[in-house]
């Protein structure tokens, strides 16, 4: 299921003395109509995030299902990325080119993705000011497909060899 703030939240966003604990404010600005709620459970599990404190965050009216004309722009890119990946293109990058997330040793888009992206953090912060632009978009990505479609960039970034270890996590 996917999660936006609620008007209600954006305000006890700000406030920071409402309901939400430190750890409960961190996990809530990851819900951005973007990303699933699954995905930001996964994201915050080291900090002892759970699927209660989400449900508390709803029943408080912080939070709330995507809707509207986001759940018609959500339904219309999701259509986009069950269509075969050599007709894909995301971001400007023709996924044609890339391997398929299902390619290899078999594993799924969210595996790979939980593999490659401490790697394309740590590589990415490894540039310093020269790549913090580019660490800000690692930082944001939040799926295999963002991570895929930053690939070329890392690897131009930091060279083949140091970008191996994110080829191998990505696309093995």
């Amino acid at each position: 299921m996917v999660l936006v703030k609620t008007q209600a939240g954006q305000e006890a966003l700000k406030d920071r003395r409402g309901s939400l604990s430190s750890r409960q404010r961190s996990a809530f600005i990851l819900f951005d109509g973007k990303r699933t709620t699954g995905e930001i459970l996964a994201a915050t599990a080291a900090m002892g995030i759970t699927q209660d404190d989400v449900q508390t965050m709803i029943a408080q009216g912080l939070l709330a299902p995507l809707s509207g004309q986001h759940a018609l722009a959500a339904a219309a890119a999701a259509s986009v990325t069950s269509a075969p990946a050599a007709d894909v293109e995301v971001h400007g990058t023709d996924l044609g080119t890339i391997a398929s997330p299902m390619e290899g040793s078999g594993r799924s888009p969210k595996e790979r993705y939980q593999a490659a992206y401490p790697i394309a953090t740590e590589l990415t912060a490894g540039l310093g000011l020269r790549g913090f632009r580019l660490n800000l978009a690692v930082e944001g990505a939040g799926s295999f497909d963002d991570l895929a479609a930053l690939a070329p960039k890392i690897r131009e970034a930091v060279g083949d060899v140091k970008f191996e270890r994110l080829d191998q996590a990505l696309f093995d």
